[in-house]
Order: structure tokens, then C-alpha cells, then sequence
């Protein structure tokens, strides 16, 4: 769930992002595989360890939570609550890797003369791939910092 939320939200930015349906065929077309650029980000292994960390601390403070108390209604709500956490948590982590990847995308885009950027999955055939330079950007920023 997590992975394909990631992947959708990635999705949606990049394609956002440029997308004009006028004088397609004027247009330079890459394309990206999105999930690959998020799991080789080179913050994203980091993130992940932090999110397990977080997830396994609100799971422990759920059950302590729940077994306390004897409401199921009261039990629900705790779930909810620490699930509800944890979503804001992932989204507060991940964010600025999205627009890190973002900003990558359009910088390789800007340099390659790529006008519209498409998710590699939604083209069957042509387009220019230009995931492995986003990646490349992304390690050539986090070494500059």
C-alpha cells in the first residue's frame, strides 16, 4: 500500500508538471520509471529505517493503548488514531524526497530538451528513458550536500 501511494503520488507530480496535451507532436517525450528514482534515492533507505523505527514505536504505544482499555469503540478510535499518525509521519519523510525527485526530473528534462515527461509504465512504445540521469542528479545533489 505504501509502495504503490508512493508511486501514484509521483505520478501524479510528474505528470502535472509540463503535461500539454496541445502540439503533442512537437513535443520531445521522456520517460521515467518513478518507483525505481524514489527506491534509489539516496536519502530513501534512510527514510525507510526511520518509518520502521516510528512504525514499531506506534505499534507499541497502540497495544499498550488497547490493552488498557476495555471499549472496542475506544479501541478502534486508538487504532485509528496511531494509524493516522503514522501516515502523517511517512508523508512529513517522504515529501522531500518527492520533490527532490521532482526538482531532478525537471532539471534532466530542462538539459535533455524533454517537454512532457510521462511514467515509463503508461508508454508502450518510443520516448526518451531518462530515469537513470534523474538518479544521477539526485546523487550528484546529496554529494554537493
Amino acid at each position: 500500500m505504501f509502495l504503490r501511494r508512493l508511486t501514484v503520488l509521483f505520478v501524479l507530480a510528474v505528470l502535472l508538471f509540463g503535461f500539454s496535451s496541445a502540439a503533442m507532436a512537437n513535443e520531445k517525450i521522456g520517460v521515467i520509471d518513478s518507483q525505481k528514482i524514489v527506491f534509489q534515492h539516496p536519502k530513501f533507505e534512510a527514510v525507510t529505517k526511520q518509518l520502521q523505527t516510528i512504525s514499531k514505536t506506534k505499534e507499541n504505544e497502540m497495544k499498550l493503548a488497547v490493552d488498557k482499555e476495555p471499549d472496542q469503540n475506544k479501541k478502534a478510535e486508538i487504532f485509528n488514531m496511531k494509524r493516522n499518525e503514522l501516515a502523517q509521519e511517512e508523508q512529513r519523510l517522504m515529501d522531500p524526497i518527492f520533490r527532490e525527485a521532482q526538482l531532478a526530473v525537471r532539471t534532466v528534462a530542462k538539459v535533455k530538451g524533454v517537454t512532457v515527461v510521462i511514467e515509463k509504465a503508461s508508454v508502450y512504445f518510443g520516448g526518451l528513458d531518462i530515469t537513470d540521469d534523474v538518479i544521477q542528479e539526485l546523487k550528484k545533489n546529496a554529494a554537493k550536500k
